[in-house]
Formats: C-alpha cells, sequence, structure tokens
C-alpha cells in the first residue's frame, strides 16, 4: 500500500497555473495523495477551471473522488481532492491553514506538503518526501526548488536570515542543479513555504502557520517554533516554480512589484520586532537604504511601498485594491 501524504495549496487568480500544478500532482507515483486547495475568494476563473478539471478526471477514472467545502466549515477529508472556499482574501498563511485543518482530521496523515500552485511536481517528488519523512522525526522538510522556465537554475535549497537586518536568502540560489551539492539542514533557518513538508508532530507542538503576515515570512517564524526537531531536505526531491505569478516576487530578471515590496518589508520588521527587538533599527535603516535604491533607478512607487512597510504604515492605494 502506498504511504499517504496531505497536500495543501493556496489558490488566488491562479488561473494561470493552478491545472498544470493538479496534472503533475495527480501524475505522482508510489504515493497516495490527499490534496486541499483553498481558493482565497479568487475573482478569475480558478474556482470554475478546478471543478471543471475533477469532473474530468473523475469520467475518466472513477476512483478518483472530489468534493467541496466551505472552508470553515471542512469535515474529515475522504475524497483526492476538495476544493474549499473562502469568502475573503485571508492571505497566504489563512489558506494554508484551512487546508492542513481539514487534512489533520485525517489521522492516516503524518505529512502535510504546503505547495504553492504555480509548481510543477515530477512524478516521483512525492514519494521520495514520503520516503525521507518515514526515515525519523523532523518538524519541516522541502527538497530542491528550481526555476519552470529554467530548471537548470535553483531557485532556493532552504533559507538563512540575517540576523541584525532579517532579510532573508536563498541557499544555492542561481547555481546548476548538477554542480551543487545540498546544503546540511541544520545550518538552515527556513525552509522554502512554496514548498515544504510539515510533520504532525511538528504542528502538534508549534501549532498552524502565524497568520497575521498576510504574505511573507510565514515560513520563517513557523520554522523558528520548531524546538529541537530538526530540519531535513529529501535528496532528489525537486519542484519546478515558477514564482511571483501572483504577488509578483523579484527574480534575478523582474524587479518586486509595490505590492511585494511593501509586504516583504512591514513583515521583515514585524519579524524582527518579534524575535530580534534589538534588530529593529539595523532593519528600518536596511530598508531606507533600499528605498533610496529604488528611487534613484526610478522606480518611485516601489520605493514608497518599501519605506511604508518599514515604518508601518497603511499599505499604498494600488497595494489595498490587490488586496481587496
Amino acid at each position: 500500500m502506498h504511504p499517504p501524504l496531505g497536500v495543501a495549496i493556496v489558490a488566488f487568480r491562479s488561473a494561470d497555473v493552478i491545472l498544470d500544478c493538479l496534472e503533475s500532482l495527480f501524475a505522482s507515483r508510489g504515493v497516495t495523495l490527499r490534496v486541499a486547495v483553498t481558493d482565497n475568494a479568487s475573482d478569475d476563473e480558478t474556482v470554475a477551471l478546478v471543478r471543471e478539471w475533477a469532473a474530468r478526471r473523475a469520467a475518466d477514472n472513477p476512483a478518483f473522488t472530489f468534493a467541496e467545502l466551505q472552508a470553515d466549515r471542512a469535515a474529515a477529508p475522504t475524497t483526492a481532492l476538495t476544493l474549499l472556499h473562502s469568502d475573503y482574501n485571508g492571505g497566504y498563511a489563512y489558506g494554508v491553514n484551512s487546508g492542513l485543518r481539514l487534512l489533520l482530521r485525517d489521522s492516516a496523515l503524518e505529512m502535510f506538503w504546503v505547495l504553492n500552485p504555480d509548481c510543477i511536481v515530477p512524478p516521483e517528488a512525492a514519494a521520495r518526501y514520503a520516503a525521507c519523512g518515514a526515515e525519523g522525526v523532523f518538524s519541516l522538510m522541502s527538497g530542491r526548488t528550481v526555476y519552470c522556465e529554467d530548471p537548470a537554475v535553483i531557485q532556493t535549497d532552504g533559507g538563512r536570515v540575517h540576523r541584525w537586518t532579517g532579510v532573508c536568502s536563498s541557499v544555492n540560489a542561481g547555481c546548476s542543479p548538477e554542480r551543487t551539492a545540498m546544503p546540511d539542514p541544520a545550518t538552515l533557518d527556513f525552509l522554502t513555504g512554496g514548498n515544504v513538508v510539515a510533520s504532525r508532530r511538528f504542528i502538534d507542538r508549534a501549532g498552524l502557520m502565524p497568520e497575521d503576515y498576510f504574505l511573507y515570512f510565514e515560513e520563517v517564524e513557523w520554522a523558528l517554533r520548531r524546538g529541537d526537531l530538526p530540519l531535513r531536505l529529501a535528496e532528489g526531491a525537486i519542484v519546478r516554480h515558477h514564482g511571483g505569478t501572483t504577488i509578483g516576487s523579484g527574480t534575478a530578471s523582474r524587479r518586486a512589484t509595490p505590492f511585494a515590496n511593501y509586504f516583504n518589508t512591514r513583515n521583515r520588521i514585524r519579524f524582527l520586532r518579534r524575535n530580534r527587538p534589538l534588530a529593529v533599527p539595523f532593519g528600518i535603516a536596511h530598508a531606507v537604504a533600499k528605498a533610496g535604491q529604488l528611487a534613484l533607478k526610478g522606480a518611485v512607487a516601489e520605493a514608497g511601498a518599501v519605506l511604508a512597510g518599514a515604518f508601518g504604515l497603511p499599505p499604498p492605494a494600488a497595494v489595498r485594491e490587490r488586496i481587496a
């Protein structure tokens, strides 16, 4: 019998990517999946596409089961795919936690894969996570995340947080997967929230993701709650990630949007206030310097978003429109 693995996906305006993600997930070999997709009140075709895709799959495969439930009234999962409907956009961790609450009711599940909707999963990745997770206790586990557009470039092998600025860095970013060894997980501070497996033991100890960040730094603070439960990396578990398709995160070839700049900066300072209060002045100074650099490049909106986030001001109008 294949080992079971729960999968929690958050969708928001994900119509252009969600079906590729589901197709790749359900092509997984050597594992039984229970997938919960939480839609954060998308105003595009995300829900309709998932519903139509599930209907086609059920018609082709009677063993495939599908259900739709309200996110706040979800019963125990009995289907291969469950679409959870949220009445509002509560942010990334809110959507993740909605899926996790559903999946945690299934006592057969001991591992829970948090996965971004713009990821493509090779057929062997889920089974490699399940096998690696069965080797002993762990808190959070990930593999190697590469770019969808260029799988020969690593996006992240895990992350570290600068002690005084709170700036997060992705280990091995930009390197070649074939020529780069995975890092020692003991040297990492966190694992990417878009491709991370949590153990039931960790969730029982640490609780669910903190929801008041809305976007960015949820997984960083979550990982800090692991205590003596180690982080783990699964060799051979590779996921391809588009990156920033909804929120506009920066890449090597693309500047981060004001939306991404605001929440990244606001949450970095929020993280420091909670966990490293002596470093807050340095974190703010770093943000002011970054805003100056952006302004000199003509990115005035982005610079303004950074400053608003650094000083805890309300989000700029363009950012508020996207939240609504």
